[in-house]
């Protein structure tokens, strides 16, 4: 499919396989993407508003300067995408059942950011103020928190991380037992039950 139009609004895109295409300064509005591929595609300087993904695979694709606000991505493969040149200003999300691996979300503040229920590996959250950021049930192996405001994050039933008390904010963060244990591994102690 060819995207020649500079804005849509309310469509419906399904099944659409773009690999390695330019889709940029485009915008789109209260739109849904079922079933999409857009690996290696590049979306630069494009506008995302009240969008839903749904089993979409953004695979390395390029983001720069793009805005997400009102967005839903839900059980869909994001691998390899820098998020850290993307717009401020415009970003409201909410990942689902979704896979984002090697991914950068570092030196970003995006507050209140949802990741409920998704496998996250090998993330970068360096610098990141995710204050109030929701990662209920989220496995979190190999991610890097540092110098992260994790204040008021809900990490229940979130697995696999390791955060630092003494590097990052964790005022007001909630986590589940046992893997709040993790906590202590920073001080190697033993705790014995």
């Amino acid at each position: 499919m060819e995207f020649t139009a500079k804005t849509y609004n309310k469509e419906t895109f399904q099944n659409v396989q773009c690999l390695q295409q330019n889709l940029t300064d485009k915008e789109y509005t209260n739109c849904i993407f079922k079933k999409c591929s857009f690996n290696n595609c590049d979306f630069s300087n494009s506008v995302f508003i009240d969008c839903l993904f749904l089993d979409c695979n953004l695979s390395n694709t390029k983001v720069n300067n793009c805005g997400f606000q009102g967005v839903v991505f839900g059980r869909c493969k994001l691998l390899g995408i820098r998020f850290t040149t993307i717009d401020e200003l415009l970003i409201t999300w909410t990942f689902k059942e979704s896979i984002i691996m090697i991914c950068d979300f570092g030196d970003l503040d995006i507050k209140e950011s949802k990741f409920l229920k998704c496998e996250i590996k090998e993330v970068d959250f360096i610098n990141t103020n995710l204050t109030g950021a929701d990662f209920a049930g989220s496995s979190l192996q190999i991610c890097k928190f540092h110098h992260t405001n994790l204040e008021r994050a809900n990490f229940v039933g979130a697995f696999d991380y390791y955060i630092n008390p003494i590097d990052n904010k964790l005022k007001q963060a909630k986590f589940s037992y046992p893997e709040v244990l993790s906590l202590l591994d920073t001080f190697e102690i033993k705790v014995e039950f």
